[in-house]
């Protein structure tokens, strides 16, 4: 097999896996929602018992310089040196394999599968070095951003452990540092304030543990994993700086580039696809497919990328702020008016190149006091806002078409 047709043969299996991970994730959700509290007690006390050889384990693995180290190997591609492969693949399988598998356990994800291929691959001289290197660090950076979530959840889970708790806030801290290069490459691209907003998000739940404020934590929570989702959507579909604009300018010089940067685009939208293709399936799966390495990129359309995720996230701004109406009066619903309006802040670049500078403070702002109101559970004011945000959002929806 060429490496372009095994290339293209990776892609396309992670594309048919990634759409069963979306509905176990969903699945999962609702089950933990259902447990009684007999269940909840029988799973802490499992969860204590395999949380206490994963803190084990991790004691003794140098994750960040583990990736660090495997990623300067892959580097000497762009030099035109050759990649050290059993190198790579004896760093991934002794150090990281484990934390990739705990993942894939956990989400039903099959990452393992995808990295091991991809570094097979690149042994075997059946897959450009550099494609195994973008395919390698973008799906690492997957497993550490869902690792930052498993251990907020975690952090939840053993609330009453504060000790506990604060071992798990710092444990995300050190897989997010992992991440931060990322997040600061975006800042520097779109002038936004993402790693101020994370470091302003950590302090907050470390704040609300000493105060035993559990809602002030959830809401610290939403903050970091919107921030880290907003920051792989201006990686890879956001204007102008996205990969799929990079892509398909790419595309008029060099093909071989072009589908590199179309699979850092593919691999760095892994990340956010599952939430997408629960509330807006059709966008989520059309951006899939302008990404997969089976589309010739010369037709990736990066306009039509970026108005599917505005149109994406605009659709999952409205079911959360649906699932705030529906639990109205309880954490959740303060909970989900903070996530319908950092969805609405992921498309502020976006809302203003639609609808206009004026639109978008206006739409922030009725956020703002909707979730106000959330917190003060007065339903008369979050009455008179939520209405103004739903028309606004599919205003946003019509001009993205």
């Amino acid at each position: 097999m060429s490496w372009k047709w095994k290339w293209m043969a990776v892609f396309t299996a992670a594309a048919l896996a990634l759409a069963a991970c979306g509905q176990s994730e969903q699945t999962a959700r609702t089950e933990k929602e259902n447990s009684n509290q007999t269940a909840v007690e029988k799973q802490e006390e499992t969860n204590t018992e395999t949380k206490t050889e994963e803190e084990s384990e991790q004691a003794d693995v140098d994750y960040a310089g583990a990736f660090s180290e495997a990623l300067a190997e892959l580097d000497k591609a762009k030099q035109g040196a050759t990649v050290d492969f059993a190198k790579v693949e004896s760093l991934y399988k002794e150090k990281l394999q484990p934390l990739v598998q705990k993942r894939d356990a956990e989400l039903e994800d099959t990452l393992d599968q995808h990295i091991t291929t991809a570094l097979a691959a690149g042994k075997d001289g059946s897959l450009e070095p550099m494609v195994v290197k973008q395919i390698f660090d973008k799906l690492m950076q997957k497993v550490f951003y869902t690792t930052i979530k498993h251990e907020f959840t975690e952090a939840e889970e053993h609330w009453a452990n504060k000790e506990e708790v604060k071992e798990e806030i710092e444990e995300a801290k050190a897989f997010y540092a992992i991440l931060q290069p990322t997040v600061e490459k975006r800042d520097a691209a779109y002038g936004t304030k993402l790693v101020d907003a994370i470091s302003g998000a950590f302090a907050q739940m470390e704040q609300a543990v000493q105060n035993d404020d559990a809602l002030a934590f959830a809401l610290g929570k939403q903050v970091v994993d919107k921030t880290l989702m907003k920051t792989f959507y201006l990686a890879s579909g956001a204007l102008p700086h996205g990969y799929a604009a990079k892509a398909a300018a790419a595309a008029k010089e060099s093909a071989e580039e072009a589908k590199v940067k179309q699979a850092e685009g593919w691999a760095f939208y892994q990340s956010v696809y599952p939430y997408m293709k629960r509330h807006a399936a059709e966008e989520a799966d059309y951006i899939l497919k302008q990404f997969d390495l089976q589309t010739d990129v010369k037709t990736l359309d990066p306009k039509a990328v970026n108005h599917a995720f505005v149109r994406g996230w605009a659709k999952v701004a409205l079911h959360e702020y649906e699932e705030s109406q529906e639990n109205w009066g309880q954490d959740k619903s303060v909970i989900t008016a903070l996530e319908g309006a950092l969805f609405i802040n992921m498309m502020e670049n976006d809302i203003k190149t639609l609808l206009g500078n004026e639109a978008y403070n206006t739409l922030n702002d009725q956020a703002t006091h909707y979730l106000e109101a959330a917190k003060a559970k007065n339903k008369a004011e979050g009455d008179k806002w939520l209405p103004q945000i739903e028309a606004a959002l599919q205003q946003v929806i019509e001009k993205a078409k």
